[in-house]
């Protein structure tokens, strides 16, 4: 692995055409964050509405940053200070950003979706690691900030780089998308999520193929067949060829079976005419409906397929996006699933499936905890209300809701599945926590914005 410098004060200073004061330096790292800077990190000032990094740039360089990009001389800091002035601190990240990506020679893939973005970037981080130093979006950093601080802090000898683009209204993907310039990009499914601002999941399938806006020539787009919108989707590639995945007989990655055990899930698959047997570390169908894109994708950057689809066996769930664990109930322990980090009519669907692939202890149940999915717009009671049938295909024994949204749920279930309910996850979590016993399978979802991690919390709590 190369030990060359993530940034030089000299390139830096030319990427953002900005003045540099105080010693020369070089960075390993890039920072928009003063609380979690790390010694050695360029540190980037950004001003927003509520919060103004110069306003810590002098904590920054104490904790170590090599240097402080800012738009104005802040308060506290020594005259000798390693400063680099611009005109625009948001405007030099992007800046950054485009030097960054100018100077690679990895082949880059930009991964979005309305569902199961980023479980498909870590599958993507895990299988290309094994063949190449590889440079991935951590965490849920895909926005018009984290998009291109992932994009500045890619290493100038990485061999990939894979790129989780969000959005949540029209027009936000062109720019991320022509910024990172993808050489693959893939969309993993149109669904309505976001419907508080779109009107229709036409209007949502547009907005990801904007995506393919930064498309480099002769790139490669991979779609999801099954999904509705696909033609859509694909008439919106242009200078590009498409590959596809799904259970669909002109799929160009098909599914020809899945078997979800409670630790893991087995797919038999056909990569073009070549029959493929693999395992995922993660139980749920759509782990192995998004693994066939990886591959697809694994395989149009030059990575070796084969060995990408026996890297997926040690695949483990990101935090929040069902990840497992056990946790300390009264008499013994319950398994606890943590699908707190997000929800959506989709992804609901897809937890309570997973959950229902669940083995409980003899007598144990299999129990359901719930909060609002969010930015659903007048759809969101309906849309709620219709998990009940969900449930009830599943066999779910016991459901808890938390939220105004929810209760629509809880009132299209039978007295049987109640498990109880309440306005907020704060005062859901003591009735989930009283209730589970030794031996249940719990699973916890709902959106950001519903708080359900702190269900979570009050689950994993010692007794």
């Amino acid at each position: 692995m190369s030990e060359q410098p993530l940034w030089t004060s000299t390139e830096a200073a030319a990427a953002v055409a900005g003045t540099p004061s105080g010693t020369m330096w070089e960075a390993s790292g890039v920072s928009i964050d003063s609380r979690t800077v790390q010694p050695g990190d360029l540190f980037i000032a950004l001003q927003g509405p509520n919060h103004d990094g110069h306003d810590h740039v002098a904590g920054a360089l104490a904790n170590g940053a090599a240097c402080a990009l800012v738009h104005r001389l802040p308060a506290g800091v020594p005259d000798d200070a390693p400063l680099l002035l611009v005109k625009d601190t948001t405007a030099a990240l992007e800046d950054l950003a485009a030097a960054a990506r100018a100077r690679s020679t990895a082949r880059i893939v930009a991964v979005t979706g309305s569902v199961g973005k980023t479980g498909t970037k870590e599958m993507l981080r895990l299988v290309l690691a094994e063949q190449g130093r590889t440079h991935a979006s951590t965490g849920n950093l895909n926005n018009h900030l984290g998009a291109p601080l992932s994009l500045a802090r890619m290493p100038r000898d990485a061999r990939f780089g894979v790129f989780e683009l969000g959005m949540n209204h029209a027009g936000e993907l062109t720019p991320l998308s022509r910024l990172v310039r993808p050489h693959v990009a893939t969309i993993t499914t149109v669904e309505a999520v976001h419907m508080e601002f779109f009107g229709s999941t036409e209007a949502i399938a547009d907005a990801k193929a904007e995506v393919f806006a930064g498309l480099e020539p002769g790139g490669i787009a991979v779609l999801p067949r099954d999904n509705r919108h696909f033609h859509r989707l694909a008439g919106a590639v242009k200078n590009s060829s498409i590959q596809s995945f799904g259970s669909h007989i002109e799929a160009t990655a098909r599914l020809m079976d899945a078997a979800v055990d409670p630790e893991a899930t087995v797919v038999f698959a056909l990569l073009g005419e070549r029959a493929l047997s693999y395992r995922i570390g993660i139980p749920g169908l759509h782990w192995a409906m998004n693994s066939l894109a990886v591959l697809l994708v694994a395989e149009a950057l030059g990575a070796d397929g084969d060995r990408a689809a026996k890297a997926l066996a040690g695949m483990s769930a990101p935090k929040g996006r069902g990840e497992r664990r056990r946790v300390a109930v009264p008499g013994g322990n319950a398994e606890l699933i943590d699908e707190s980090y997000n929800a959506s009519p989709v992804s609901m669907r897809a937890a309570i499936a997973t959950l229902a692939s669940a083995k409980p202890a003899k007598g144990a149940r299999r129990i359901a905890v719930m909060g609002d999915m969010l930015e659903l717009g007048e759809t969101g009671p309906a849309l709620h209300a219709s998990l009940a049938e969900t449930i009830e295909n599943w066999g779910i024994d016991t459901v808890f809701t938390a939220g105004p949204l929810m209760r629509h749920l809880r009132d299209a279930l039978p007295d049987h599945r109640r498990g109880g309910h309440a306005e907020s996850s704060d005062a859901l979590a003591p009735l989930v926590r009283q209730a589970v016993r030794n031996g249940d399978v719990v699973m916890v979802k709902g959106s950001a914005g519903s708080k359900m991690g702190r269900v979570v919390q009050a689950l994993a709590e010692e007794r």
